[in-house]
């Protein structure tokens, strides 16, 4: 598709420059406002029984599993950029910067306070200066069986595998492939973690 007849939605899913200034997107984010709101006043209120969250987020997500657990704090850009497996747990006050794609397979648990980064601007300085309105997109792929600690940030365009453990406080800044483990900032292969099962 010839990028001069797609729309900016299109132009930032695909990791096109885009302008972050458009009708569509500002309707999308404050979709997104409205729901992260609405998420995030009823859980632990009095009016979560348990089914209201969960609902609200399978209306965020782009798609989910049947077993999703959102713990409160969620923050995302738009949401519906965000695809997660079954059996998704992500902990309090994580950021999805979700501008570009955000895949997480099946059984992954997300430790609180961390953050997922998909958006990112140019690197010379003349087009970035006044906050410019061309952006781009890097999407985060993750495979199944993901774990990351608490205050884990995940910069655009990293890949990672099936299996992969990030240590708590990391800042993972490229690809690993499955069964890494790894940690620090940036993070940095500590072992390979194959399963017996």
């Amino acid at each position: 598709m010839n990028s001069n007849t797609m729309t900016e939605k299109e132009k930032m899913i695909a990791g096109l420059r885009y302008r972050f200034e458009d009708p569509e997107l500002d309707e999308l984010r404050l979709r997104a406002r409205k729901l992260n709101k609405q998420f995030n006043n009823i859980i632990g209120s009095d009016e979560d029984d348990g089914e209201k969250g969960p609902e609200i987020i399978k209306k965020l997500f782009g798609t989910t599993g049947d077993i999703v657990i959102v713990r409160e704090g969620i923050k995302v850009s738009y949401g519906i950029n965000i695809h997660v497996g079954d059996k998704f747990f992500i902990n309090h006050n994580c950021i999805l910067n979700d501008d570009g794609p955000i895949r997480i397979g099946y059984g992954a648990m997300i430790g609180p306070n961390s953050q997922l980064y998909t958006a990112t601007h140019p690197f010379e300085p003349s087009e970035r200066i006044g906050g410019s309105d061309e952006n781009f997109t890097k999407g985060i792929t993750i495979g199944d069986n993901f774990w990351a600690g608490g205050n884990v940030i995940i910069l655009p365009g990293v890949i990672l595998g099936n299996n992969v453990i990030v240590g708590a406080g990391s800042v993972v800044t490229k690809s690993f492939p499955d069964n890494s483990v790894i940690a620090g900032n940036p993070a940095k292969l500590i072992r390979m973690n194959i399963p017996t099962k």
